[in-house]
């Protein structure tokens, strides 16, 4: 026996690799004769011991012992060596410096050449050490084998060494299929190289990796696709070396779900929630659906149309059914661009005409989603002879596909319809389900928008039939009027103006606003101009006037106010009697270019009621105007009623060539794009201006 000779080569090279207990324990080897005399001491003999080779070769192996101990090692070594059996215990041992220390012996006989006569090996290492590493072997022991998480071994070529069961349950395999073979051979469905890629980092670095998950199918479920979280740690040996990894695995594929699942929600409630703030936004037909197909796209589907009937496009009633077939209009389209889908589908504005019979009128029809989970030839050839596009949806790559009707109030207004090309699976119930809520969302607003714009044209209607078509001022009065409904956006209200004659020449001036909007307002308007007018033919004086348009609004139902202002001129003199209820003051242009606001008693609203009314007399110069208005005119958001009466008079004092270029430009510099309010504006030249050229001759005068 050589004893130059390394421990670490009696060690076996797939035990240290592995990282076991004899990798871990410091182990002194020494040899005796068969006498008990020591014939030799290695290096970590003197480490353990503190003896040098020369200071105890030669000497009995029982010199070694601690004074008191058992002396009957040197028998046992010596009937080791008669015998050829070998020997096992502890004992204590007498260090250099004088300390005790408890060994674990391990002695072995080694036949020599004669008959009789052996050497004797021997293996001493600290017991506490040993005890120590045998205990944590029995817990790793058990944890290995008991743990129901996945537990491998790989050396530093990632080839399994040795796997727990949990982990042969996970894999399907035996611990015999994954020795001495890597993961990508045990496993060839899932994600290995990614998961190699991990554990040469962890080799490489020795930090440890966590939840590293792992995909795919093994052979325990071979028709599932399967979710692992993967943990791995380096195996060093005690001189810090990487010898392999220690890789754990938890199937959280439960779990996953569930998280998948609870993400969706999420989703599903977040996009229902921006429906909620975006769809019916607006009351337009071609915006709401448009803004459908919008949320839609991405996050439901690839593409989206979205198709209103056509008779609501045209402003009809929805009709009285479906027998006939059905006719819609394209008004929504998501994305506009950028899709081989989207090539393919009818552009927006286009008018759509189904037969009855046609598998698009189904859903309008059975007033129920209809779904395709996934569309194949054998699907579409039923929609193959009322049109070709279904089969060029196949080649561009959609794979599923659904329609959902837009039902509100027991009304079908339109479908909108969905594809899929994303490899993200088929639609599926949630999926029509979260279709049929945008829909829903999408289809009230469509209907409110239908509502909204019957009942805004009725008051339009209303309002302009009872507003004066034709005003022929009495001699000696010019006039020119204006009337701008308010925008889209807000209902037509209850402004009005009137021109009537008088007995002796003279002419009642009059505007008024019913405060309020829609029909109701509109009716009153026209109930009080009507009031106006026969009551004027009784030349009543204004104030008297007012009182019984007072009483007007008191006869009605509901409580209602309306401002109101009344003229009474007399163009051969300028003498003007005014009186006001509550509405905006008249302004006043003489011929000399001066401009002011009348200082008149402002009076309350007709309908407040309890107020006596007043009336002031003025008189005005030949050629002077007098403006009149409702509030629409001057009133804007954010900005300061003075500032806005200071702005209408500065534009009265630049020169005008007629009073209905007058009216144009109070109009356009004083009323933006979109208008809140309804604006009535009567403008009269009072008299005739003695500096103004009469008007040309009309041609074929």
């Amino acid at each position: 026996m050589n004893e130059q000779t390394p421990i670490e080569d009696l060690i076996s090279g797939a035990a240290q690799d592995a990282g076991g207990w004899l990798g871990s324990l410091a182990v002194a080897q020494l040899a005796t004769s068969a006498d008990g005399t020591i014939v030799r001491w290695n290096r970590a003999a003197q480490e353990l011991l503190g003896y040098t080779p020369p200071q105890i070769v030669g000497r009995h192996i029982a010199d070694l012992l601690h004074p008191g101990a058992d002396r009957s090692l040197g028998r046992a070594l010596w009937e080791t060596a008669v015998t050829g059996r070998g020997v096992m215990g502890t004992v204590t041992a007498w260090h250099q410096d004088g300390h005790p220390l408890e060994l674990e012996i391990w002695a072995s006989p080694v036949p020599g050449r004669r008959h009789g006569a052996s050497a004797v090996l021997v293996f001493a290492a600290d017991a506490h050490a040993a005890r120590r590493i045998r205990g944590s072997s029995a817990v790793w022991d058990g944890l290995f084998s008991r743990s129901p998480v996945g537990i491998a071994i790989l050396d530093t070529q990632l080839r399994f060494l040795q796997v727990n069961p949990a982990l042969e349950a996970m894999n399907g395999l035996s611990e015999s299929s994954h020795v001495g073979r890597r993961l990508a051979q045990v496993l060839p469905e899932v994600n290995a190289e990614d998961m190699e890629d991990a554990m040469r980092l962890v080799l490489a670095t020795g930090e440890p990796m966590l939840d590293r998950r792992r995909t795919g199918r093994t052979p325990a479920d071979p028709v599932h696709d399967r979710v692992w979280s993967c943990s791995y740690v380096r195996v060093e040996d005690p001189g810090g070396r990487p010898i392999g990894v220690i890789a754990s695995l938890l199937d959280i594929t439960e779990q996953q779900h569930d998280h998948v699942e609870a993400e969706a929600g999420r989703r599903r409630l977040a996009l229902l929630s921006e429906a909620s703030v975006r769809i019916g936004a607006s009351l337009e037909l071609e915006r709401t659906a448009q803004e459908l197909a919008d949320l839609a796209v991405p996050q439901l589907a690839d593409a989206a149309t979205v198709d209103v009937l056509d008779t609501l496009a045209r402003g009809d009633e929805p009709g009285l059914g479906l027998a006939g077939g059905v006719a819609l209009r394209r008004l929504g389209k998501a994305p506009l661009t950028g899709s081989a889908v989207i090539g393919i589908l009818a552009p927006l504005g286009r008018t759509l005409t189904f037969p009855a019979a046609a598998p698009y009128t189904q859903p309008l029809a059975a007033r129920r989603p209809f779904l395709i989970a996934h569309l194949d030839e054998q699907v579409i050839a039923s929609a193959a002879r009322h049109t070709n596009r279904p089969a060029q949806l196949l080649p561009v790559g959609v794979h599923s596909f659904m329609m959902v009707p837009l039902i509100a109030r027991d009304l079908v207004l339109g479908v909108a319809t969905f594809y899929r090309t994303s490899p993200v699976g088929p639609f599926g119930p949630d999926d029509v389900t979260l279709a049929g809520e945008l829909a829903a969302r999408a289809a009230i607003s469509i209907d409110n928008a239908r509502l909204y714009h019957r009942e805004h044209e009725t008051a339009v209607i209303l309002q302009r039939s009872m507003l004066p078509q034709h005003i022929t001022p009495p001699p000696g009065i010019e006039v020119a009027h204006r009337y701008l409904p308010a925008s889209d956006v807000n209902e037509i209200g209850g402004d009005w103006y009137d021109v009537l004659h008088l007995p002796g020449g003279k002419a009642a001036l009059l505007i008024g606003d019913v405060m309020g909007h829609g029909i109701a307002a509109a009716a009153v308007m026209g109930r009080l101009s009507a009031s106006v007018r026969a009551l004027a033919r009784l030349d009543l004086a204004p104030e008297d006037l007012m009182h019984q348009l007072e009483a007007t609004l008191d006869d009605l139902a509901e409580p209602m106010i309306a401002t109101f202002l009344y003229a009474v001129v007399d163009p051969e003199t300028g003498r003007c009697r005014i009186t006001r209820a509550g509405h905006p003051p008249p302004v006043a242009v003489e011929p000399d270019g001066t401009v002011h606001l009348l200082d008149l008693p402002p009076g309350t609203p007709l309908g407040v009621g309890g107020t006596a009314f007043t009336t002031t007399d003025l008189t005005l110069a030949p050629g002077s105007i007098l403006v009149l208005y409702t509030d629409g005119l001057v009133e804007a958001r954010g900005s300061d009623i003075d500032e806005r009466l200071g702005e209408l008079t500065r534009l009265l004092t630049e020169p005008q060539r007629s009073l209905d270029h007058l009216c144009d430009s109070l109009i356009t510099h004083l009323v933006p794009a979109s208008a809140d309010d309804d604006i009535a504006l009567l403008v009269a030249r009072i008299g005739t201006d003695p500096h103004t050229p009469p008007p040309p001759p009309q041609a074929g005068a």
